[in-house]
């Protein structure tokens, strides 16, 4: 972890998004922003208190007026000294205040930096940053408010507690590795064990409210498949509650994939509609039939569109013969309309039928509420907050590594060695121990400006 003192160069940036606004503003953050301020304003307001005065350019012709924000460090965003100049939100406006400050001292911030400061200076854990990017990103209400709690520090006070109780037990086993010639059995004495299971079952708990806000932060790819006039495209009009994808009885109209972004219950789902698959002349066809293949591959659920009034045929079973082997797949008989059956779910021969009438609507709340359960989504989402696939995947680590030291409890110097490793893989979560590299790449993923 970076000293907070350490002194750095001051970097600037637009904070808010491309575009025309009402408002635009202008970050800057490090040792110079005292200095830009004073050049900028002819003085340098007040710590945390707004003041309405022109922006100045080096001839002191005005650029703007508007309102300036000076935080003293440490009680700022990034933990230094941060300038922000609130003006018209013009572009055009908003780059002359940019370059003037670039003049004065500054350079441009790269993406995140703002938030990677405020980490490397303490004012917010490596989860919690990430947390800023999908508080920015949430497609869905649920996941803003998934974000808001990790960013609060839910998650990581979540983790923090767990490594408490890890180091407090891993402790004491290596206090018990110091008197190896005594005759105490140490390890059932400290109920060690029990200890150890405890840790897990906590453990997995945070991993199924970590699932589900994974669930929130990715969402579902769901790839809508089968031949052509099967109905593809008023399914997802009808999973999209809007007219996304052109629907005519004109077998082959859409020839390449549509992906459209929707919602169910708050999971965002990331529906492609895809060509009808069939032999073809069709050269623009046949591009959209070799894309259809392709999203396929990365794709959460497949659904397989049929006729329901003549059922699976041997064009169904191609189909099914070139998909995916692992990958999931939901059967939809559509246009029971036209074929008098009742909307429904059925398994057949281990696998999930749905019924459905996608011109009328009918049972595609059924089909709704079996993507939902098939992707592992709860009925509930309250306490969930966000977390990434690293997350996850540390934390599956932490599960193996204690596991490990259950298995091996008779011997004192393996269960200390796996709660030593479990200790670091937990640390990496809330940023104690990580690697450059990934921080790089954690924060090259932000807008510029945050």
């Amino acid at each position: 972890m970076q000293d907070a003192n350490v002194v750095t160069d001051t970097i600037a940036a637009i904070a808010t998004a491309t575009g025309s606004g009402g408002i635009g503003v202008v970050r800057v953050s490090g040792p110079q922003a005292r200095t830009i301020a004073q050049s900028i304003l002819g003085q340098c307001p007040s710590p945390r208190h707004a003041a309405y005065l022109p922006f100045k350019e080096a001839d002191q012709s005005t650029i703007d007026q508007g309102i300036a924000i000076y935080f003293q460090a440490p009680n700022s965003y990034t933990g230094e000294d941060v300038l922000e100049l609130q003006a018209h939100g013009g572009p055009a406006l908003l780059q002359i205040l940019l370059s003037r400050c670039l003049a004065l001292g500054a350079r441009q911030a790269l993406p995140g930096e703002f938030t990677q400061r405020a980490y490397l200076n303490e004012k917010m854990d490596l989860a919690q940053a990430e947390a800023v990017a999908d508080v920015i990103n949430a497609s869905t209400v649920e996941a803003a408010r998934s974000a808001m709690r990790s960013l609060s520090g839910e998650f990581s006070n979540r983790i923090h507690v767990l490594l408490d109780r890890l180091i407090e037990l891993r402790m004491y086993v290596e206090a018990c590795l110091d008197f190896p010639e005594e005759e105490i059995d140490f390890i059932n004495q400290g109920n060690v064990e029990a200890k150890l299971k405890n840790i897990l079952a906590e453990l997995q708990k945070i991993f199924q409210q970590a699932k589900q806000g994974n669930l929130l932060r990715e969402g579902l790819t769901v790839v809508l498949v089968g031949q052509p006039n099967v109905g593809k495209s008023s399914l997802i009009n009808q999973l999209a509650g809007d007219e996304v994808a052109i629907v005519t009885p004109i077998a082959g109209t859409t020839r390449d994939t549509v992906k459209s972004l929707i919602q169910i219950n708050g999971i965002p789902l990331h529906i492609i509609d895809t060509a009808g698959l069939r032999e073809t002349d069709d050269e623009i066809e046949k591009f959209g039939i070799a894309r259809t293949w392709r999203a396929l591959e990365s794709a959460n659920i497949a659904l397989l569109l049929l006729d329901a009034t003549h059922g699976i045929t041997d064009v169904e079973k191609s189909i099914l013969d070139r998909l995916p082997l692992d990958l999931p797949k939901i059967w939809v008989h559509n246009k029971i309309d036209l074929s008098s059956e009742a909307p429904g779910l059925k398994e057949i021969d281990h696998e999930m039928h749905v019924f459905i009438s996608a011109k009328k609507g009918d049972g595609v709340d059924l089909l709704k509420a079996h993507l939902l359960k098939m992707a592992g989504w709860q009925t509930t989402s309250e306490g969930i907050f966000m977390a990434r696939t690293r997350h996850l995947e540390s934390i599956a680590k932490v599960e193996s590594f204690l596991n490990v030291g259950l298995q091996s409890i008779d011997q004192a110097e393996l269960v200390a060695e796996n709660l030593r490793s479990a200790q670091t893989e937990l640390n990496s979560i809330t940023g104690e121990f990580t690697p450059d590299d990934l921080l790089g790449e954690i924060f090259s993923k932000f807008c510029i400006g945050k």
